[in-house]
């Protein structure tokens, strides 16, 4: 059981004054109150320890914002944290707020947002990479508050993903690396079953995986890992130590491309002289790492608009369901920078 909140008419009767009295000391007006009285009445609050029903308070007057609760996985990876900006400024051209909560992929985090964000009187719902979607969409559906999931979905729903296309974007990283690059063995770094990864974005890099077995073909294979650095790391080098060097990288999340890089290079080899690396949703603004990163980007500013339009709008328009196009960022790991950087372990160690 819970304690019963303290009311204005309870405030009053300890203060031996009327609720609009208390009323008019807890908004400064608009009538004046003595100062002798308006201490009895903030002694009162204290002892109390009265506290307002902001959501009763926010229904009783004429609102100019509105809010949308907004659940991401992963606040230190730059798409989640991109996405998470363009959200927010799109939305409060809008006039809306944006209430945030990072989920960390854990199911059982993502349903106590989504309660305690219904509980808050939001007018709708973005969720970026949802884990628990027949819990969430099941919330969302009895509190009468509409949903829009973003990038993907863990778990059947009825409505579909706003996002990119992230199986074109497993082939875009390919066919660069076998048609432009002349990599004749390009394997694929990632985890996209629940064996491989509990937790990370699985559902997108099994997408990117069947980009990349459509062009790789018969030659498609896996260096299978969880979707952290530490096991990308750990996988690629046991992969290169067992002599099974290839010619190209596909790396399926960025997350892990740093820790794949790290993980050739402490193998004496070089990137991109021996091994290509092209990776996803890369920080296109860093430009200062040893090597910057080859990357296939998501129009993370259409997504936003995308989002905010099919949640916002009575009527979504047909073509929000159309996955978005991606683009491929050029960067020097795959060899195609115009400044020749080549990286070993001996040469990051003279430096």
């Amino acid at each position: 059981m819970t304690d019963k909140r303290v009311t204005l008419a309870d405030v009053a009767r300890r203060a031996g004054t009327s609720t609009a009295v208390v009323s008019y000391v807890l908004n400064d007006g608009p009538r004046p109150v003595s100062d002798a009285l308006r201490a009895r009445v903030v002694a009162a609050l204290n002892e109390l320890d009265y506290r307002p029903d902001r959501i009763a308070r926010a229904l009783r007057r004429p609102r100019r914002w509105r809010q949308i609760g907004l659940l991401v996985p992963d606040l230190r990876l730059p798409l989640f944290g991109a996405l998470v900006g363009h959200i927010e400024v799109e939305a409060r051209r809008r006039d809306h707020l944006t209430l945030i909560g990072n989920t960390g992929y854990d199911p059982e985090r993502e349903i106590e947002f989504v309660g305690a964000f219904a509980d808050s009187g939001i007018d709708g719902l973005i969720v970026v990479g949802g884990v628990a979607g027949v819990a969430t969409a099941g919330l969302c559906a009895q509190a009468r508050i509409p949903i829009v999931w973003v990038h993907n979905n863990r778990g059947p729903v009825d409505s579909p993903v706003v996002g990119a296309d992230h199986v074109r974007a497993g082939a875009l990283a390919t066919d660069h690396l076998v048609v432009e690059h002349r990599r004749a063995d390009v394997v694929f770094v990632g985890g996209f079953t629940p064996d491989d990864a509990e937790h990370g974005d699985r559902e997108t890099v099994a997408q990117r995986y069947e980009g990349y077995a459509t062009m790789a073909g018969p030659a498609a294979r896996a260096i299978r890992t969880d979707l952290t650095p530490a096991g990308a790391y750990h996988a690629v080098s046991r992969h290169l130590a067992a002599g099974m060097a290839p010619g190209g990288l596909v790396v399926g999340t960025y997350g892990q491309a740093a820790a794949v890089i790290r993980a050739v290079t402490d193998a004496g080899v070089r990137v991109p002289a021996d091994i290509a690396v092209v990776g996803f949703d890369g920080d296109v603004t860093n430009t200062y790492g040893q090597l910057t990163l080859t990357t296939v980007q998501q129009p993370i500013d259409a997504i936003a608009r995308r989002a905010l339009d099919r949640i916002l709008r009575a009527r979504p328009d047909p073509e929000d369901l159309v996955p978005l196009e991606v683009s491929l960022s050029r960067g020097e790991t795959c060899g195609c920078a115009t400044r020749s950087v080549t990286l070993t372990r001996t040469a990051a160690q003279a430096g």
